[in-house]
């Protein structure tokens, strides 16, 4: 039981294209991507505040 290979990789792409459909998957990948900007910006700006605590 290693790291996930390529082959595994395709199956869950598969099973994706399965249950969302091609056209979904756009979709999700966008809300996603922001969703992970948004977070890193909450912790860049958490990091600023407590920095600025410590002054």
């Amino acid at each position: 039981m290693g790291a996930i290979g390529p082959w595994q990789i395709v199956l869950i792409i598969a099973i994706l294209l399965l249950l969302f459909g091609g056209k979904k998957i756009p979709e999700l990948m966008k809300g996603l991507g922001k969703g992970m900007k948004e977070f890193k910006d909450a912790n860049k700006d958490e990091g600023d505040n407590s920095e600025k605590l410590k002054d």
